[in-house]
């Protein structure tokens, strides 16, 4: 799945409507993200309970990029566990940065994986990075 239009149809709906783009109450992790390049900034919200994410959100403003890609990430990590959510973000930040490019590998990724396109535009990199930062900062100690 080589996708040649950066700007996809996932990531112009998740920028749009975003479904994970609110205040959570309950959250047991918080923590901000921020992109000094070019001023995204979001603050990660997750619930964990019984050892899974059972709700993400965020918060905060940036550009199309960075706020469809923190909200696909939120929807795909929501009822994982910490350990499988890291993988998932390793795995993504390898095809952000272009070194995972097979879609049978990209799989898991479901529809993060049609944000493949923005590996050919190193300005946006971090700003698709940012959200699954934030998230792996905070789900390295839960591992």
């Amino acid at each position: 799945m080589t996708n040649q239009n950066v700007y996809t149809a996932a990531l112009m709906e998740h920028n749009a409507h975003p479904d994970y783009k609110y205040e959570m109450d309950d959250a047991t992790h918080v923590h901000q993200g921020v992109n000094p390049s070019c001023g995204d900034d979001i603050t990660l919200s997750l619930r964990l309970e019984d050892g899974v994410i059972d709700e993400a959100a965020f918060q905060g403003s940036g550009c199309a990029v960075s706020q469809a890609s923190a909200d696909i990430m939120a929807d795909l990590i929501t009822d994982k566990t910490p350990a499988e959510a890291l993988a998932l973000g390793e795995l993504f930040l390898a095809m952000i940065r272009g070194e995972v490019t097979s879609e049978e590998e990209l799989a898991p990724l479901g529809e993060a994986a049609q944000l493949q396109g923005i590996s050919r535009m190193p300005a946006r990199v971090k700003c698709a990075e940012l959200g699954w930062r934030t998230a792996m900062t905070m789900l390295a100690d839960e591992r």
